[in-house]
């Protein structure tokens, strides 16, 4: 009698300015990749260099919009090359639910979050993606938080950021064991270069976290 194998980890990466790293990205088989549309970002590109970018990604690779409290009239230009949205501010659950588009919610770790209340509060999202906090930074910070204080039993599948790089990703999965992980700073050369040794062993090493 055969066993259906484990679920594997998910793998987002974001904060892409250059086609070829996403060249690179898309033939190492990860799963999602990030576009930051949020101008105060060191990685931010604008719509035109979205659709540039967005054309060269294939078939089932999901392209994602990550967004802090922007208006409507720039993400609805962006929609046509996206297949998901990321909001990062302090978007309501109406907000980011009035688009044609699946979304996810990033949280940062702030202390006195209740991620139970959360996951009920932004209920149409497909995921909600919990990141390292700092007063005043929406993301990107590249820095880790506490992973025991992710609830086990989240109504909502968890995607895993802040911090991340080959170094601590396999001891992340294990202890976590998060749907999806996200990474941007810790695969890149320079803000919104990406390296390509360090893509490849990003992926590397969540797999054998995966396989362990």
């Amino acid at each position: 009698m055969s066993t259906l194998p484990l679920l594997r980890t998910r793998i987002k990466f974001c904060g892409f300015t250059r086609g070829e790293d996403i060249d690179r990205a898309v033939a190492l088989g990860v799963d999602a990749l990030g576009f930051v549309m949020w101008p105060n970002s060191a990685r931010s590109v604008g719509v035109e260099q979205l659709a540039a970018l967005s054309a060269r990604v294939p078939a089932f690779v999901t392209r994602v919009g990550l967004f802090v409290d922007q208006d409507d009239e720039l993400i609805e230009r962006c929609l046509p090359y996206l297949d998901m949205l990321q909001f990062h501010g302090s978007e309501t659950p109406d907000a980011c639910q009035r688009y044609s588009l699946p979304w996810m919610k990033a949280l940062r770790m702030r202390e006195e979050i209740d991620l139970a209340h959360e996951a009920e509060r932004y209920h149409g999202a497909q995921a909600l993606l919990l990141d390292a906090y700092r007063p005043g930074v929406p993301g990107g910070t590249g820095e880790t938080f506490d992973w025991s204080r992710i609830p086990a039993n989240l109504a909502k599948p968890v995607i895993l950021a802040g911090g991340l790089s080959a170094d601590n990703i396999a001891d992340a999965v294990r202890q976590v064991a998060p749907y999806a992980v996200d990474v941007s700073g810790g695969i890149e050369a320079s803000h919104g270069c990406k390296d390509a040794e360090k893509m490849a062993s990003f992926v590397r090493h969540v797999a054998l976290a995966d396989a362990r």
